[in-house]
């Protein structure tokens, strides 16, 4: 028996040791990809998240990010409602958020940053503001390293991450990122958020042609994302392929600029009748910077309310 043990035990060794260690090279080609669809799709400069994947999970070689596909080092909080993965940190046994795929990862790295208060002025910066950026993330608290800004810096300098952004806002410059997602989209490819199937509506799409390459009617898809047949699709934007949940993973969502009931469905994969029930509001209720709506469950009425 006790050979047993120790053969298990030599077999998950040599397993774990097996697998291929990424180089911070082969990490940026796998996955900026996806640092720039973030940055088109939720403003995170592209530089920022691949610079933050890098550091925060070895370039891909951490248990977290092997284990969990967490390659944030994001914690579960307490509100956060999908798998979890158990691990020692800064105290033992610390709960971790665990992602079905490193999309998913990804996706929400980007809503945690942009549904925060406390993030909410790196939104105001320049894409191009690298350095504001990871100062203000520092400032904010996003780690606990004294020099986690200057890491990030020295990472995003050393590899020319910055060049994946859109340092100027010139035409030709935005003409280059649209070429260079047009070309990146040109296949249709499926995402999960909320564990729900989306796609990201490339150049001349319509409705018409994502419900046909999905077979589906073409009703399907606009209840899917609570639209109509007046509503515009434009390029870049997030189509669900399936009905979205009746709950979010986050708790609940504070307003920023411009936000409409609609759009926050979307960005949390809930719902919008959902979202409606759940704070006693109207789909035509206009919003205000600062409220907070509940994703998971019924806003509370005061005591004193009818």
């Amino acid at each position: 028996m006790r050979y047993y043990y120790i053969s298990l035990f030599l077999i998950f060794t040599l397993s774990f040791w097996s697998q291929k260690t990424m180089s911070p090279e082969e990490y940026i080609a796998a996955y900026k990809d996806d640092a720039i669809k973030e940055m088109h799709l939720h403003k995170v400069p592209a530089c920022i998240t691949l610079a933050q994947g890098m550091l925060e999970s070895g370039n891909g070689n951490s248990l977290l990010c092997r284990n969990a596909n967490n390659h944030f080092g994001i914690k579960c909080h307490k509100e956060w409602g999908g798998d979890t993965y158990i691990m020692d940190d800064d105290s033992a046994g610390e709960c971790f958020r665990k992602y079905d795929n490193v999309l998913d990862s990804y996706s929400d790295h980007s809503m945690f940053l942009y549904s925060r208060s406390r993030y909410k002025s790196l939104f105001d910066l320049s894409p191009g503001d690298y350095k504001g950026w990871c100062y203000g993330l520092k400032a904010a608290g996003y780690a606990t390293d004294p020099k986690y800004a200057e890491r990030l810096i020295a990472l995003i300098e050393r590899y020319k991450l910055q060049d994946l952004n859109v340092i100027e806002n010139t035409p030709k410059q935005q003409l280059k990122l649209q070429e260079s997602l047009k070309s990146d989209l040109t296949i249709r490819e499926v995402y999960r958020f909320n564990h729900i199937r989306f796609i990201i509506a490339r150049d001349n799409d319509s409705f018409y042609k994502i419900a046909h390459d999905f077979n589906l009617e073409l009703d399907d898809i606009l209840e899917y994302n609570d639209l109509t047949r007046k509503d515009k699709l434009y390029y870049g934007q997030k189509i669900y392929i399936e009905k979205k949940r009746r709950r979010a993973l986050e708790p609940y969502h504070v307003v920023q600029k411009n936000e409409t009931l609609k759009s926050i469905s979307q960005l949390h994969g809930i719902r919008l009748s959902s979202l409606c029930k759940k704070n006693r509001l109207k789909p035509t209720d206009t919003l205000k910077v600062g409220d907070v709506l509940f994703l998971r469950q019924k806003k509370n009425l005061p005591a004193n309310s009818q």
